[in-house]
């Protein structure tokens, strides 16, 4: 029998370097998913509610979000505003309500802190009535 000559290629030697390809692309997804979701984590606000037992409440259509912080200040949709500017933002949220033909104006939830005394929660609810805004709801936490 006649053979061909076989001629014999040397192995491949094995790769001695390590592929960081997919190690990039998963630290690149992550980093990217962090960027996302840091500003979300940072917007609330810490407050430490008052614990209070209730029953659910429905959604209301328009809602006007007011918190006072254990420091006394004040945000209007987690934006730090003074009284002055408060009352005026008020004013003119119960106007634009009243302009737009709505049945109901809108509804205040405040959300204040256990330790702010009691006249700056008044306060904050005077502005709210004296801008027309009279249906106004204490938001608290759930007992367990």
């Amino acid at each position: 029998m006649a053979f061909g000559r076989f001629e014999r290629v040397a192995e491949q030697k094995p790769m001695s370097e390590i592929n960081v390809t997919p190690l990039v692309d998963v630290m690149m997804v992550l980093l990217v998913i962090f960027i996302i979701t840091t500003p979300l984590m940072m917007s609330a606000l810490k407050l430490d509610l008052p614990k209070a037992q209730s029953a659910p409440t429905g959604a209301a259509q328009r809602v006007v979000s007011i918190a006072i912080n254990a420091q006394g200040d004040i945000y209007l949709d987690k934006e730090l505003i003074d009284l002055d500017a408060l009352a005026n933002a008020l004013r003119t949220r119960a106007n634009q309500a009243t302009q737009d033909g709505v049945e109901e104006l809108p509804e205040v939830q405040l959300q204040a802190d256990v330790k702010v005394p009691y006249g700056r929660v008044v306060e904050v609810m005077g502005l709210a009535q004296q801008a027309g805004l009279s249906r106004i709801g204490f938001v608290t936490e759930r007992k367990p």
